[in-house]
This record gives C-alpha cells, structure tokens and sequence, in this order.
C-alpha cells in the first residue's frame, strides 16, 4: 500500500477551558445511566465523553461558533423516581454553560444545540454553580423542585436563574457590588443554602442565598513574592465536612474550617497562580493544578493534627492547567484536568503516583477530513473555514523520483479556502470521488458547492459556483452528510436522529446540477422501557454517530450510540412494490419535501424512480454490545464473488468496531455475522489490540484486509485468514505495546513498575553554571546516524514493515507490508498524532492514501505566563 504522510492541514485544536462530569451512578443495561464527561474548549464547541469502565470514548462534539467560548460548565441531575415495580426512572440531566457573556445557555444535548438562553440585568457571568439537592429534598415539595442555578458576574453581582419545571430563566438579583470592585471569579456550594464566592479583591465570601446577605469575609494572606496587591480566589471547593479550599494567585492552597470561616492551614503548593481544584468524594485528597503546569496531590495525615501535606506532583501538561474535575464511582477513581495544550489529561485519584496517567490527544474522534479519490483531492475542515488541497504526483512516482532532487513540498497545493457564512462551525462535509460536488453542513445550515476543474495545477484552475439547497435539507442543518461512492445519493442527519435521502442530479465526470427528491428513512422501532427512555439523559443514546454506504451505492446503514444498527436497500418503485413491503416500510420511503423529478435515465442507467426500502434482513441484526466507534462495508460487491473468497456467502460484509474492541463483521442481507467474526470473539484478538487505550477513528479497505488507525497506532487485519492462537500470539515479538494495560486499573493507564517511582534523571551544576542532565539508569544508546526527528514520538516496540515511511511529507512502503509480521495482522505506533486517513485508490493491491498527522509540537499555544527552567525529577 502506497502511503502518503501530510502535516500540511491547518487543523488547531481549541483549548480546554471547563470540565465538569455528571453523577448518574453507573448502570450496565441503562445507557442514559452512564456518567458522562463534558469538556469545554475554547471555540465554543463541547465535547461529550462517555468514561465507562475507562474507555474514554468521544461521543459527541457539540459545535460552537463565532466568537464563542465555553468557559464553565454545570450539570443538574434531578432526584431518581422510584416507581414501586422494581424500577427506577433515572433523574434527568442537563447541561448549562457560560463563555464570559452575560447569558446562560442550556444544551439540547439529543440534538446537538443550544436548547434555550437567559439573560438577566447585570455584567459578564465569570462563574456558576448548581444549588444541590439537600438532605430534605425529598421531604418537601418546595426544596424538591426549586433548584437554582447562581451565577457570579464581573461587576461583584450574584445572580440567580430558576431551572424548575423544564425551564431557563432569570428570576433575581441576590447581591449587588456597590463598587464593583470585587469580581466574583469562582464559586461553590457549601450547603443547599450557603455559596462560596472566590474574588478579585482577597477575599472570599459566604452568603446566605435565602436572606440574601453576605455571612462572613475571609482575608488570603497577601502575595510576599512582590505580585500583584489584590490575590484573586481562582477555584473554591467544599469537602463534605463543610470546610472549604482555596486556590489563589499567590500559588497557595488554604483550608478553612467551614463553621468559623477561619484558615486551618496553607500550603504554598505551586510556583504561581492556582487555577483548578478537585477534591475526592470522601474529602480525603485534594488535587490543584496551576500555572506552573504541575499537578499536586495533597493527603490528610493521619496523626492528631490532621494536616494536610503534599504526597504527589508532576507535570502532566504543557501549558497551564486550567481545568480539574474528579470522579469516582465503583472501581474507577481518577482526576480529569485540560488546559490551553488542548489534551486531556486523565490521573488517577486514589493511586497517583501508584497508577500510570493517561494522555487524551485533542484531536476529534470522526476526521475532519476526507478526499476526492479520482481528483486526487483531499478536503480538511476547521470551525468555518473549508481547505481543498490536491496532490498532483502518486507516492510511487515520488518514491522513484527521489534521486532527481524533486522537492516532495511541491506535490501538495492549497487549491481553494473557502469560509462558511454564518455563526456556526463546520459539523461535517463530504465530497464525491469526481471532486465535482461538496456538502458542507452546520447546526443550522447545508451549502453545497459545485467544483469545476480539469488537471488544476493552480488555484485559478478551479471555480467554485454555489448550488441552492432545498429547504427541507438546509433550513434544519445536519450533524451528518455524506454522499454515496458514485456521487448519486446524499444523506442527511438532522437533529442527531432524523434521517433524509436527496438525489443529486450528476453523471460520471460531470458537475452536479440540482439536488432533489428529498425522501426521509424511518427506523427500526426498539423496544426501550419506558423507565430508561424517560430518565436521563432522554433520547441521547439514540443519536446517530456513523453513516456508511456500500461500494455499489445501494444499500445504506447507520449505528447510534445505544449499538443499534439500521439498514436500508436501494430499490425501483415497481421492485419494492414486488417485495412486499410493510407498511412501515412505505412510510419510510415517503417523501418529505420534493422538487421536480430528474430525468428517467442518466448516463449509467440508474432510473429516476429509484426509492430507498428497509433491508429485509435489518431486524436480525443484533444490537451491538457497546457504542459504535467505526461502521464500514468492505469494498467487496456480492456480484464480484470477493464476499465469497472472504466469508464463503454472496453478500455486502458490514463491519462495525466497538468502544470495548469487539470486531464485528456482518453479512446485512442475512442478518448475520460472518464466519470470520464468529470465529474470532473479542478474547481471541491478539494481545496487542486488546491492550490497546486509544480508539479506532477509521478504517480502510484493501481487498480483504482491514486498515484500522487510531490516534496513535494503525493495525491490519486480514478478514480472509485466521488470528493465531493466543498462546502463540503471546510467543510473538509483538507481545508489548506502547500503550499497555498491566493489570487492573482506576480508569487511567494501568500500574507503574517499580522502578518508575525513582528518578531516573536529575540535574547537577558543571562549568559556566550550567545545568547537565544525568541518567540515574542505563538507556539503550541510539546511532545518531539512523535517528529521525520527526520520528521522535515513534514506539520501539514493533518491527517496521519492509519499508516503513521516513520522509516527512511522503513515502511509499511496499505492498506486501506484512510478509515478515504474524499471520492475519499487523501493527505499529510509528506514527505521530493521525488526525485522519483518506484513500485516493477505492481497492486493489495498489492502493494509496494519505495519512494525515498533527504532531503536538506543531499545535500553536499562547505563551505562557509563567516561565522557568525545564527539567524534571
């Protein structure tokens, strides 16, 4: 397979400014149970994380705008209703941000959008809290259902919104600054009726939200490093036993008893301003985060005194850590933190400095790019802007004329940068192989694009004309499009679950015309108790995550987040009258909205009247045991017999990857699995892939072999041979991994061997004064003459291919890239950060993609305020 390897996409990931997890408690057979993570980044967009048994899957990005920010987040979970049949309706939850306006937004999170706005009377909310449930909630009906949401402002005003029955709004001032002086820039709850600011002015306050009035001041000790006069109250929290923390400006962290609003104790924890605080859900450990970018654990000693002491600190991030958030529930226990460098970090709680940490890069799960196969395009997306780029020569061209001095730089060229009018980013985009038609959709809109072009060598060589867009696809916008192989059919997903088919009028090598013939497809009606689909988080697991059609065009299927799987078969009116449908198959091929038919024939034959039918097979398809993270047909054709050669059956092979690694390939017609998936269970993957902490982010097709990348890794896995055993995989060389589990762990990367705890490197004092880093421990020596810096991030772990990629835009491996590695698969992590892979080949041995990477060290971060030598214990 010849590979390209591209660093050119200009794709910045935002900055991490909140994180804030829900508190369902954990429920297997209840997806909308499941704790969820949100994380809030910079452009506005919200991240939606699913941290089940420490997968860490990326379920949904909630796109922001223009001038966006998502600077704090808060969940509100109602109170669990028993029904006294033995089940229990799980207490709604909602999601409420702030991005430093003076307006509180609440997020439909089952369609992906803002769900309604308030605003009151004052400045810019810098901090909000939610009124909790408390020990008389449900007691009586006032406390049961009137909890507030308080919002701190810039001007030293306190803010209360009302969130009862549904609903956003306003309601009052509780306190007004006469100043203005002391902003209000954190705040926590101490009890049900008394909230803790943290302000610019040196202090923190405690208020009595129910009369109104301000308890008691508390005074931070002044900065006596010479700062700034005021010390400014980043982050306060509460432990249970009511006493609060603090995190100031000065670096220190305090502990106040929280009856006599006294300080109990500091501890000057960092080397400047304290941003974040977690604490453990016992009130046993304390974490904090801070501008010097380390990460500081602090435990209660146990003796009369029951100070607080530092046990652990690391720095685990590249910028300041801005953001921490805690969570525990069963065997997990881990501390989330984020910041400007864009990752998420995830440490463990109760076994930091015990347990490996895990690193998140904040790269988005779905790519955001894609490719024109025949025009040799590749598209990227990032918030409004759309990049169409072009690479003129093939791989192995390139690859043989690597002794001309030809500079591989000039093989790519930026063709046309196109920017979306309008507030929101980009969601999703696709392009047909011609390179002749783009989509491009938002939350709240779809342009279309007609491409004209011949051999663009220059960007004068393309001209780019807009294309009406029906209203019935455009005016709702799309979390989803994508258009069939042969450019014929586009499908639509708006509102996360409702599904529309429009024809596009194109032939072979021609521009698009109109889009018409707009059809909406019903799904399967699931069998969901009431007690689950009424609690939590709603209709949120049925939110469609994947599309994927067949090569031939003529059958479509989808996959939602609970696992369930829809398919659907391209039929002729005439045809699906023969087949009997049922009636709700008639109803899913009713049209929504149509323009005037297409001609009868187009230059292929394909008929206009062509309609789209439910797969006689769908409901034998089972439900998948975890969320989907890749859904993919093969690019075998029942016609081609390939399906034979791999599976022995005359049908399409459907494959979806789960969150928990299951590999599942399907024969959908049958509504099967394939006798290579019912052969090779989960247990039976080699180590290596079970070992696995990344996600799969997409697969590529090459005859019967699976090209399957994540983040860090690219693995393959050929469906028409048999995994060795696992006894024999064991004995392989490929038994470790980069990233390995050893052993059970807390939801981050798994335990630390012992000689991890030790330094391995310090630093001494020579000549000139300056610093030397010595090795406390022997390290393997490196020939700097094979060194390769832009290798740097590769793992040793795994024997490269006959010829892997060295050159740092584009290379060319050979084609039989296994033939020294074990039977049926293969693997590596010798690659930087992969944002996506795109194909220019749709089959054969000499297939080509582009692998598109986005190295940490090329993502741009603001300089930082605190500056000081680099080096580590």
């Amino acid at each position: 397979m010849d590979i390209h390897r591209c660093r050119f996409v200009p794709y910045q990931p935002a900055a991490i400014n909140a994180v804030a997890f829900s508190h369902h408690k954990t429920s297997p057979a209840n997806h909308n149970a499941v704790p969820r993570l949100a994380v809030g980044r910079a452009n506005g967009d919200i991240e939606i994380w699913n941290p089940s048994k420490g997968v860490w899957l990326q379920e949904v990005i909630i796109r922001g705008g223009r001038d966006r920010s998502i600077d704090s987040l808060v969940w509100v979970s109602e109170p669990d209703l028993d029904l006294g049949d033995g089940h229990v309706v799980i207490g709604k939850s909602r999601l409420f941000s702030i991005g430093y306006t003076s307006t509180v937004t609440e997020w439909d999170l089952g369609k992906g959008k803002p769900k309604r706005h308030a605003s009151g009377q004052h400045g810019d909310i810098w901090c909000i809290a939610a009124q909790p449930h408390g020990a008389g909630s449900r007691t009586t009906q006032e406390t049961q259902h009137s909890n507030k949401l308080i919002a701190g402002t810039i001007d030293g005003e306190l803010a209360i919104y009302a969130i009862e029955d549904d609903d956003l709004r306003f309601q009052r001032i509780l306190v007004k600054s006469p100043t203005k002086k002391a902003q209000m820039v954190s705040i926590t709850f101490q009890s049900r009726k008394i909230v803790i600011v943290g302000c610019s002015d040196s202090t923190i306050r405690a208020y009595d939200i129910s009369k109104g009035h301000m308890m008691r001041k508390m005074a931070l000790e002044p900065d006596v490093a010479g700062g700034s006069k005021d010390v400014i109250a980043w982050s306060v929290k509460c432990l249970p036993n009511g006493n609060i923390i603090s995190g100031d400006s000065t670096g220190q962290v305090c502990i106040w008893d929280g009856k006599t609003y006294t300080q109990l104790q500091s501890i000057q924890g960092h080397k400047s301003d304290v941003l974040s605080l977690a604490t453990s859900a016992d009130g046993t450990a304390i974490t904090s985060g801070g501008m010097d970018r380390r990460t500081i654990l602090y435990k209660q000693n146990a003796d009369a005194g029951r100070r607080w002491a530092k046990v652990w600190g690391r720095r685990y991030h590249d910028h300041d850590v801005k953001a921490m958030a805690a969570f525990e529930h069963g065997r997990m226990s881990v501390v989330v933190t984020g910041g400007p460098d864009t990752n998420l970090t995830i440490l463990p709680l109760k076994e930091m400095g015990r347990e490996n940490h895990r690193l998140v890069r904040g790269l988005p799960h779905q790519p955001p790019v894609a490719s024109a196969a025949k025009a040799r395009f590749i598209v990227s997306w990032w918030e409004r802007e759309v990049h169409l780029w072009i690479l003129r020569r093939t791989a192995a061209d390139l690859q043989v004329s690597v002794d001309e001095n030809i500079d591989i730089n000039q093989n790519r060229r930026l063709l046309k940068t196109i920017m979306i009018n309008g507030e929101s980013n980009i969601s999703s985009a696709t392009i047909n192989d011609e390179g002749t038609l783009l989509l491009v959709s938002t939350a709240t809109d779809l342009k279309a694009f007609r491409i004209e072009h011949q051999t663009p060598s220059r960007a004068s060589d393309v001209t780019l004309t807009s294309i009406e867009v029906p209203a019935g696809l455009s005016r709702l916008g799309a979390t989803h499009v994508k258009l069939s192989p042969d450019g014929r059919w586009l499908l639509v997903i708006q509102d996360g679950t409702r599904i529309l088919v429009a024809r596009s009028d194109c032939s072979p090598g021609m521009a698009v015309t109109n889009l018409n013939r707009i059809q909406r497809l019903a799904r399967l009606r699931r069998t969901i108790p009431r007690h689950i689909s009424n609690g939590g988080l709603g209709g949120y697991s049925r939110i469609i995550t994947h599309v994927a059609f067949s090569p031939d065009s003529k059958m479509v299927a989808v996959a939602d987040l609970a696992g369930y799987v829809d398919t659907w078969v391209l039929r002729d009116s005439q045809q699906a009258l023969l087949d009997g449908r049922s009636a709700d198959d008639a109803a899913s091929s009713a049209s929504d909205s149509e323009e005037s038919r297409s001609e009868d024939d187009d230059e292929s034959g394909a008929r206009s009247d062509m309609r789209w039918i439910r797969n006689p097979g769908a409901k034998l398809l089972p439900k998948l045991p975890t969320s989907p993270t890749i859904l993919s047909f093969s690019d075998s054709l029942p016609e081609m017999g390939l399906s034979r050669e791999v599976d022995g059956s005359d049908d399409y092979v459907l494959v979806a990857i789960t969150s928990s690694w299951n590999i599942l390939a399907f024969q959908p017609r049958r509504g099967t699995l394939t006798p290579w998936s019912r052969r090779h269970p989960r247990k039976s993957l080699p180590g290596p892939i079970q070992d696995l902490l990344d996600l799969p982010k997409g697969v590529i097709w090459q005859g019967s072999r699976l090209w399957v990348y994540g983040v860090s890794f690219l693995l393959m896995l050929d469906l028409a041979q048999d995994l060795a055993k696992p006894i024999e995989a064991c004995a392989s060389s490929f038994q470790h991994t980069k990233r390995k589990r050893v052993g059970a762990n807390t939801g981050a990367g798994g335990k630390m061997q012992r000689e991890q705890l030790a330094p391995h490197q310090v630093r001494k004092r020579g000549v000139h004064d300056q610093w030397e880093v010595v090795d406390l421990v022997d390290r393997p020596r490196v020939d700097s003459s094979e060194s390769d810096d832009d290798m740097r991030d590769a793992s040793e772990d795994h024997p490269e291919p006959p010829s892997m990629p060295t050159h740092t835009d584009t290379v060319t491996p050979t084609t039989d890239i296994i033939a020294n590695g074990p039977k049926g698969w293969w693997i590596t992590h010798k690659y930087r950060p992969i944002l996506g892979i795109v194909p220019f080949k749709s089959a054969g041995e000499d297939a080509e993609v582009a692998i598109v990477e986005r190295p940490t060290w090329d993502i741009g971060m603001a300089e930082r305020y605190f500056q000081e030598e680099e080096w580590e214990r």
